[in-house]
């Protein structure tokens, strides 16, 4: 019984959550396992999924990183701030590569790198790039946002047409919403940063700022679109091996970080980077929190999690 038990917490101590949940008879462990193995499998769209034996405030802290799934949802989740999910985002990072699990780990540097002009654009916006609460300056007069065709735009076909779907979404059935967000949210936060930080033909979109405030939003987003093309971030897109998929090495993945640092580090927000906050990417955190103008630190969910589980193992 000691040796079951034993083995059980050791893989809680190790965020094996899908493992503990099939070997485990407890139906109160199964369900915690299920809800950490979501969360460390970034599975955000069921991060709010009904969870009754988890604790309130491991529940309260998931929901603040769930993406809504309906136009009107209320809280608004990651919507309302995306905070909460980069630092999920470090802390599973964080996890994947201390027990060695570089392509989830790298899909999760991926995801992030996605998002991170939202992260630049939330403090100006009031919340993390919610599409039911876009600023009107978005749509003013002589803006070329989300107009599909403009040649003096410099946003790409798909961008476009994310951006033009990203005006309307909020008014479409939870089927529509779903499927936008499937699909072309991502893009939506590419565009901005194009908007602010890269664009050869401003047009009005970005006037509802300050001129002084845009300057350094656009560094911030200039920084983030930057990252979302460094060597690390490409790991993602690493081109067939034999029979299989290349999957980088340790030494590959620093490697690849100590190239992107020297990339990001070319303006205050990007030598952020080059910090050593003690995390197993050096910097990663740092430059989260400079993109932000805002302290982003890796969660303590899934240790959180981790410890519930081990508790509940102990009774008896």
């Amino acid at each position: 019984m000691d040796s079951t038990r034993d083995l059980l917490v050791a893989l809680a101590g190790r965020y094996a959550f899908s493992d503990l949940g099939a070997l485990t008879s407890d139906s109160e462990v199964a369900e915690v396992c299920e809800f950490g193995h979501r969360l460390l499998s970034l599975d955000a769209e069921d991060f709010a999924a009904e969870a009754r034996g988890v604790p309130a405030g491991l529940r309260r802290r998931a929901r603040a990183c769930h993406m809504p799934q309906t136009p009107r949802e209320q809280p608004r989740g990651a919507l309302e701030s995306l905070r909460p999910a980069y630092g999920l985002l470090l802390e599973v990072i964080a996890v994947r590569w201390h027990r060695r699990e570089l392509s989830p780990m790298i899909a999760a540097v991926h995801i992030a790198g996605e998002y991170l002009p939202l992260v630049a654009f939330e403090a100006h916006l009031g919340h993390a790039g919610d599409p039911a609460r876009w600023p009107e300056g978005l749509s003013a007069p002589g803006s070329r946002f989300g107009v599909i065709g403009d040649r003096e735009c410099d946003h790409t076909k798909s961008e476009q047409s994310a951006t033009n779907r990203t005006l309307r979404v909020a008014a479409e059935p939870a089927e529509g919403w779903r499927a936008y967000f499937d699909r072309q949210h991502s893009q939506v936060a590419g565009a901005l940063g194009v908007c602010v930080a890269a664009c050869r033909n401003p047009c009005t979109a970005m006037d509802w700022i300050e001129p002084e405030v845009r300057a350094d939003l656009q560094a911030r987003a200039r920084t983030a679109l930057a990252f979302a093309e460094t060597p690390l971030v490409r790991l993602r897109h690493a081109a067939p091996v034999g029979h299989g998929f290349g999957v980088p090495s340790p030494e590959e993945v620093l490697d690849a970080w100590e190239r992107s640092r020297a990339v990001l580090d070319k303006n205050s927000v990007g030598t952020a980077a080059l910090k050593d906050d003690g995390f197993p990417l050096p910097g990663l955190p740092s430059l989260f929190s400079a993109i932000a103008a805002a302290d982003i630190q890796p969660a303590t969910l899934l240790r959180d999690v981790s410890e519930h589980i081990t508790a509940l193992l102990g009774r008896g």
